[in-house]
């Protein structure tokens, strides 16, 4: 009985000296999610408390932050969380902000496409950067509010006019047709899901949307049939879940997953770990267009290079090929709508 005692309370010595050690050598890092409350903020809220790499979590929305953040707070990780409501304490919300991820603004209804989002989501992307500018204009921006195509560029001439615009610290958070394409692949090949790994290059939305299953790995030997139907259905994976909701929604709990992805992601780089990769809708010279999703290295800065596309296949070259017009058109319409 003694000896189970000593054992149990030098094994908790033991995990708190773990635990001392840890959060001395892990970087305190700052976390706002500015639209907290919805449909993607509240899961995304969860998550990111389940991250161990953030110190402190900032949840903003226009209404029933200090709600998600009473409820999230009480679970026992390493964040502090606080919740801010409207306009006025959005300034406390971003101050000292590592990283500010941004699924804010109002979800897919059936029917609607990208683009019908735009008016409304264009007007509360536009608002959230000027404050970003003045509040935390070095802090990295993962955006999840759609289109991203367009609410990207949106962004950056934003950031542009406050005079603080760094490309290396802007991203559209493409990483949910990254994780659709390695589940679909994985069915398809019949491989563990775990290991698949495909990059998705191009735009966030339908055609503008292209899956390199030429160079997933570990490669299977599909017919064009199957990854043309797979391509497809990856382009139209938003689509599926809007249907499938039927009038209740839009993709919420995979886009959480992928945008806590990708914010880990960031934050590893941030913290100097070696080698992170992801597919990012970056400011890019890789095509002839400003904005371009592709295989990204993440470090300090944000952005330290944007990889090259690799060898694509002859379908991939014609989807490459047939995106550029309407990625080219939605990041006009970004960067027109920004400037009006």
């Amino acid at each position: 009985m003694f000896r189970s005692v000593l054992v149990r309370s030098s094994s908790s010595a033991k995990q708190s000296l773990l635990r001392r050690s840890f959060s001395s050598s892990v970087p305190e890092r700052k976390v706002a999610i500015l639209g907290a409350a919805g449909g993607i903020g509240q899961p995304l809220a969860l998550l990111m408390k389940l991250n161990p790499l953030v110190s402190s979590l900032s949840l903003f929305d226009i209404a029933n932050t200090p709600g998600v953040a009473a409820d999230v707070g009480h679970i026992n990780t390493r964040s502090e969380v606080v919740g801010y409501m409207g306009d006025d304490e959005l300034a406390k919300a971003l101050a000292g902000a590592d990283l500010v991820i941004i699924p804010a603004g109002v979800p897919r209804k059936p029917g609607m496409t990208r683009d019908d989002l735009f008016n409304i989501n264009a007007g509360i992307v536009k608002n959230l950067c000027s404050a970003i500018a003045k509040y935390c204009p070095h802090a990295l921006v993962n955006m999840i509010s759609n289109p991203v195509n367009s609410t990207v560029p949106i962004a950056a001439e934003i950031f542009k006019k406050a005079g603080m615009y760094d490309e290396k610290k802007l991203f559209g958070v493409t990483t949910l047709d990254v994780v659709r394409a390695k589940t679909f692949y994985a069915g398809k090949a019949n491989v563990p899901v775990a290991e698949v790994n495909v990059p998705v290059i191009g735009g966030h939305a339908g055609v503008t949307i292209l899956p390199l299953f030429s160079q997933a790995t570990p490669q299977a030997n599909l017919s064009n049939d199957v990854l043309t139907a797979l391509t497809k259905r990856t382009q139209d994976g938003g689509t599926e879940v809007v249907e499938a909701k039927a009038g209740k929604g839009s993709a919420t709990l995979s886009m959480a997953y992928a945008g806590a992805l990708f914010a880990d992601a960031c934050l590893k780089g941030l913290n100097g770990v070696p080698d992170v990769v992801e597919c990012s809708y970056v400011q890019s010279t890789i095509t002839e267009l400003p904005f371009f999703a592709s295989k990204v290295r993440l470090g300090k800065n944000g952005v330290e290079e944007v990889l090259d596309l690799g060898p694509l296949s002859d379908f991939e070259k014609q989807g490459l090929e047939a995106l550029k017009p309407e990625l080219k058109s939605s990041i006009e319409k970004g960067v027109k709508f920004a400037n009006q």
